[in-house]
């Protein structure tokens, strides 16, 4: 681990993980001092990642090397590879820590993956560029979105069977279940909205649309979620609108837009919700959202492309 000033015991106590697409490396922030500590290289074109459940291991979609790399956090070495499919695209964790589900973009298919054997479980068909996951917080369903089928599949984790699919608007990204598992949120880049689910019925129950002053709304394209535990706050990643939009989730009302850098992708919380990290392709940085004072308060520059981050506490 590499020492660092202004903590009282000289180490980070929590660290951002970049991918950064262009480059085929991670940046590592140090979120107490605000800047990149590390770059790790990594395969081909990384894009989604997740950490394990102790936080001493990185999942990451190298796409273009068509696998899932393991990071080991402790000595920042690549130590094995999980089979994903071609062109893994995002990637999600099961709550028992044991599977991973990952899109393969080309194949039309969510893989089924499982840890301890690394073998793949069962590749299952859904609608054309998988991209979107989410695994719903009881763990007895996977969701995933298809870009150009325009659809949220429904996925029985027990029995890998398709058991819904619902129509959104065009070019479904991200989803995101609220922590209580009643509902799913679902950005729709090319139409310009973000829609919630009733989890149980699979019914659209809220539609949000977004305007900012003087941006055309073609440029308005939601794909990053992140939602706060306490059940206040929705932060939508608007990308090439370089914006977030905060929803009062109490209200149901769009309460700001944030700026931030160019083409905004994807958000991360740290550990108790007081900073949001974002990932800005085009302007190749990351932005540090102060959740309290609902500011930016910080741009920090990364690789070429960043795409995914993660946040890690410290042991």
């Amino acid at each position: 681990m590499t020492m660092l000033l202004g903590t009282k015991s000289g180490y980070a106590t929590e660290l951002a993980y970049v991918t950064n697409e262009k480059d085929d490396n991670i940046s590592v922030i140090d979120l107490s001092q605000n800047n990149v500590i590390k770059t790790i290289a990594v395969g081909q074109r990384p894009r989604g990642v997740i950490l394990n459940k102790m936080h001493t291991l990185a999942y990451i979609c190298a796409s273009e090397s068509d696998t899932i790399q393991i990071l080991d956090l402790k000595t920042e070495q690549i130590i094995g590879e999980l089979p994903s499919g071609e062109d893994p695209e995002t990637i999600a964790l099961h709550p028992n820590g044991k599977t991973i589900y990952t899109s393969n973009e080309d194949d039309a298919l969510l893989t089924v993956i499982d840890i301890a054997s690394r073998s793949v479980i069962a590749q299952i068909d859904v609608g054309v560029e998988p991209e979107g996951l989410a695994v719903s917080p009881d763990g007895n369903m996977v969701v995933v979105t298809s870009e150009t089928t325009n659809m949220v599949h429904w996925i029985d984790t027990r029995t890998h069977k398709n058991f819904a699919n619902s129509l959104v608007d065009a070019r479904p990204r991200s989803v995101k279940f609220t922590d209580d598992g009643k509902f799913l949120w679902v950005s729709a880049e090319i139409g310009g909205t973000v829609v919630i689910f009733d989890v149980a019925t699979q019914q659209i129950i809220q539609k949000f649309s977004f305007e900012i002053n003087g941006i055309h709304r073609d440029r308005i394209q939601p794909v990053g979620i992140e939602l706060t535990q306490d059940g206040r706050y929705a932060f939508i990643a608007l990308g090439p609108a370089n914006h977030v939009a905060v929803i009062d989730r109490k209200t149901m009302k769009i309460d700001k837009y944030l700026l931030v850098g160019r083409r905004v992708w994807q958000l991360a919380f740290n550990e108790d919700q007081s900073q949001l990290v974002t990932t800005n392709g085009i302007s190749g940085d990351v932005s540090v959202i102060d959740v309290e004072r609902m500011k930016v308060t910080k741009s920090i520059k990364v690789g070429r492309y960043p795409w995914g981050v993660v946040i890690r506490r410290m042991p």
